[in-house]
């Protein structure tokens, strides 16, 4: 059964009555785990859109990039974003159940934060009140602030990306400490880690995006100290 086919089976209680965030909370088990994250996106994203108060092509468009979505699918993804846009609870609400429904596992939250920033800058305007979104967001997923602007400096254009930001650490980091940052975020990337704790397979692509910038930031940071 395909990840959207699970989606529409979840959404099949909302016509017995559950509510959204009722789905939330009965999906906090792998395998459902990839289901979640999958709502948690399509409804944070909704959210993020009345942010801003526009939805454009091109975030329409993003989202595509980090969930395929076969014929016949487009109505549960559909479905999903409707309901979220609808429904009265505010966006701190959904954040707070997604982060109980994958409690400590914060690499989850982090892949989950940035297929957001993806949507969020796909139209070539970060908006002040879609910064403001995601940093709540972060804070409420407890992702450090660090770690919140290395990868706010991989996708936000409004720059070029500090190879010491994107590695999460400050100018004055050893070599070493540099080569550790990197390697661990290489590892955490790995698609095989990534699909272990929720990831659907989907929105994995996400990852290759993130390893580009990884690896440029320890070429630039290992080059600059070798000079």
């Amino acid at each position: 059964m395909s990840i959207w086919s699970r989606i529409g089976a979840a959404l099949s209680a909302l016509a017995s009555g559950e509510g959204l965030r009722e789905v939330f909370d009965r999906l906090r088990t792998p395998p459902e785990r990839s289901v979640g994250f999958t709502i948690a996106v399509i409804a944070l994203g909704a959210k993020m859109a009345k942010a801003d108060g526009l939805v454009t092509r091109d975030e329409v468009a993003a989202f595509r990039e980090v969930f395929v979505i076969p014929e016949g699918e487009e109505a549960a993804a559909a479905r999903v974003f409707n309901l979220a846009r609808q429904d009265v609870a505010g966006f701190e609400d959904y954040a707070a159940r997604i982060k109980r429904m994958f409690g400590d596992q914060c690499e989850v939250l982090i892949d989950l934060l940035e297929g957001l920033f993806h949507i969020a800058v796909a139209d070539g305007d970060y908006h002040p009140a879609e910064d403001a979104f995601l940093h709540r967001v972060a804070e409420i997923f407890d992702i450090t602030e660090a770690k919140f602007r290395a990868i706010r400096t991989r996708f936000v254009p409004d720059a070029e990306p500090d190879p010491w930001a994107v590695l999460g650490l400050a100018p004055d980091a050893t070599l070493a400490e540099a080569r550790a940052a990197w390697r661990a975020a290489v590892r955490e990337s790995h698609p095989d880690r990534m699909f272990a704790r929720g990831v659907p397979q989907e929105a994995i692509r996400v990852a290759e995006e993130r390893l580009v910038a990884i690896n440029r930031a320890w070429e630039e940071i290992s080059r600059g100290r070798a000079a």
